[in-house]
């Protein structure tokens, strides 16, 4: 049976949101969810190119291999967003060595996915980015506020970096950001930009374009005046649903249904 049609069925009761949302997929063997995966990982640069996440060669996003646990997949040094496929992807280990692929690692994305993948167990997915809103929310050393529900999804689940030492190509500058960010969904890194984290990579990518939608939101609310946040039960109480890691998952569905309709070469192996 494939894996689009072998899932599990429908269930209301992992999710605080009460929305019919589906399970994750079942798969037959380790090879075709390592395929789910790389699939999955080159649609979220497609989307990062398409709305302009990209700084230069800034900008890298990866997955945990689902069989070696040293090993993740992450998009090649030097190749746009916008053009990332499947066949481009690279595999590398904890030593920084590319096992698969056939172009080099980006020294940063290795210093710091190695160590987050490493350190922080349930980082099966890492988007990281040098988004204009996260940088300027950065520059002013602010974390979100819960001024809304989808920033809500960020209550007590973040946390800002305030170290900077140059561009983080340092395992041990990698390993700071990681133990600094512990088990938080997000780390904003003062000076440099964002980090999301997820049990896979679709929650990863979910979280990083929510987190720059809202920093956007939380500029233009605060330069119109003083922002009114939620209260404490009302912030807890948005998280638990727009803070869900199941509805996390869900939302890149959709963006993975319009990104592979728009730019179906993303698949070519």
């Amino acid at each position: 049976m494939s894996e689009a049609l072998q899932t599990r069925p429908a269930h209301l009761a992992d999710t605080a949101t009460g929305l019919p949302i589906p399970g994750a997929p079942v798969f037959e063997s380790v090879t075709e969810e390592r395929r789910h995966r790389k699939q999955r990982l080159a649609a979220a640069m497609r989307l990062f190119g398409k709305h302009d996440f990209a700084e230069g060669i800034s900008g890298h996003i990866s997955v945990r291999d689902p069989e070696r646990h040293d090993l993740f997949w992450v998009n090649p040094f030097g190749v746009s967003f916008k053009q990332v496929r499947v066949a481009d992807l690279i595999c590398v280990d904890s030593n920084g060595v590319v096992v698969e692929g056939r172009k080099p690692v980006n020294p940063s994305a290795f210093a710091v996915h190695s160590q987050i993948h490493q350190l922080c167990p349930n980082a099966d997915g890492v988007a990281h980015g040098h988004t204009s809103n996260s940088r300027a929310l950065g520059a002013l050393g602010r974390l979100l506020a819960p001024i809304d529900q989808e920033s809500a999804a960020f209550h007590r689940n973040q946390v800002l970096y305030d170290s900077y030492n140059g561009a983080a190509v340092s395992v041990e500058q990698g390993k700071d950001i990681a133990t600094t960010l512990g088990d938080n969904a997000a780390i904003l890194l003062r000076h440099h930009g964002l980090i999301t984290v997820g049990g896979s990579i679709e929650e990863a990518v979910h979280w990083f374009f929510t987190y720059e939608s809202c920093a956007q939101v939380q500029l233009l609310a605060a330069a119109a005046g003083p922002l009114r946040e939620m209260t404490e039960e009302q912030a807890a109480a948005a998280r638990a649903g727009f803070g869900d890691t199941q509805l996390a998952w869900f939302s890149f569905q959709l963006m993975w249904d319009e990104i592979v309709r728009e730019q179906p070469d993303l698949l070519d192996e």
